[in-house]
């Protein structure tokens, strides 16, 4: 009987987790594998939701929880957390002995997670790389291309990018967005209760779903650390004047997110009656994408408003330079952080409707990872390519 492939993924965090689930569960079906998971930073942090749950139900089960990070949610603090789990990531990898680690994207988790694979000798792969940003994500996700053995990009033109980057093209492959496969299979159909007991309705004033809402999304950017205040005081203050019902997702863990969290804290707090502003950690991800498909528009600066939101056609105002350079739809309207220009794209956004782009996958790229996995030679011995 042939040996099972060992196959490790990290997640670092509820979107990372969104975006691998389908694959994760076939992968985990599959005679071929055998899977492990590693959950660390927000993934094992209460306050930015109970994610070990949804893996429960989802029928996995992690083989290791690091809690690796450092408190304060500022530069000094990301830093000593990126340290402090490749130290905690070698010990699981020693442990678990994978054949191939997967990381995912571009966050300081990713790298250390590169760091640890690449000094252990395994063989690495990395999915959604060779995208473009102009933050200091991009930086971590070319980083790790040159870690990487096997590059999983999500777009064409993300694919052109890894190779001139000196990568192999036959170690490269354009398989689009997992997290496709999972919005093309829900079930829209189906209504999203507020209420139920895994969100008990939030905090602050409960929305009404039959009525026109907004989802907010803003994650601190990490480049221009200092201007997170000013990002979350503009969106807030558009809201106020805009008195459009609104679910407000709470900000990731990266550096700068105190300064959000706390302005969320406090509009929390002294929440007037007539302002429809509903709070929540996270929702499970079918929810999720039901809310953002019947939602009147996308405020903030999360990929999801490029990578899903294009694929359900929903409008997103994306604020800042946080995505600047990726690929798009016609559903994104790009503004500067001004609070005029975000009060006013969100007047016009909030009002039309886009046809599905398919610019980040068409619902099948966990077969086509599967396929991919499944073939490779593990070999760990790099060059640089040249054409």
């Amino acid at each position: 009987m042939k040996k099972k492939i060992k196959i490790c993924f990290v997640i670092v965090n509820r979107a990372n987790y969104g975006r691998v689930r389908i694959l994760l569960k076939k992968l985990n079906k599959n005679p071929k594998f055998k899977l492990q998971l590693i959950l660390c930073s927000s993934t094992v942090l209460y306050k930015y939701g109970n994610i070990n749950e949804v893996i429960r139900k989802d029928g996995l089960k992690p083989n290791f929880k690091i809690h690796s990070n450092f408190e304060g949610e500022n530069l000094i603090s990301m830093t000593k957390s990126a340290g402090h789990l490749i130290s905690d990531l070698t010990t699981c990898f020693e442990n678990l002995n994978p054949d191939m680690i997967v990381t995912i994207g571009d966050r300081f988790e990713t790298i250390a997670t590169a760091i640890s694979a690449t000094y252990l000798n395994k063989y690495l792969v990395h999915i959604q790389g060779g995208e473009l940003s102009g933050s200091i994500d991009e930086s971590i996700r070319h980083a790790v291309t040159k870690f990487a053995h096997l590059h999983l990009a999500a777009t064409n033109k993300s694919r052109k990018n890894i190779i001139q980057m000196g990568e192999n093209p036959k170690n490269v492959f354009n398989v689009g967005c997992p997290s496709i496969d999972e919005i093309s299979k829900i079930n829209f159909n189906k209504k999203v209760n507020l209420l139920d007991k895994s969100y008990g309705g939030g905090t602050g004033n409960l929305v009404y779903l039959r009525k026109k809402y907004l989802i907010c999304l803003v994650h601190p950017n990490t480049k221009n650390y200092k201007d997170n205040e000013k990002l979350i005081n503009n969106v807030i203050n558009s809201l106020i004047k805009l008195k459009m019902q609104c679910i407000f997702l709470w900000p990731n863990i990266d550096a700068g997110s105190n300064f959000i969290s706390k302005k969320l804290r406090s509009l929390q707090q002294n929440l007037k009656e007539n302002l429809r502003i509903n709070f929540y950690k996270n929702f499970e991800n079918d929810d999720y994408y039901r809310l953002l498909k019947n939602s009147s528009c996308l405020v903030g600066n999360s990929s999801s408003g490029i990578r899903e939101s294009s694929y359900l056609g929903v409008p997103v105002v994306n604020i800042g330079d946080r995505q600047q350079h990726r690929e798009r739809g016609k559903n994104v309207l790009d503004v500067k952080n001004d609070e005029k220009a975000i009060l006013k794209a969100i007047k016009v956004q909030s009002y039309k409707r886009f046809k599905s782009q398919k610019i980040y996958g068409d619902g099948n790229s966990s077969d086509r990872i599967i396929k991919i996995l499944s073939s490779v030679d593990n070999n760990i011995n790099k060059i640089f390519h040249k054409k």
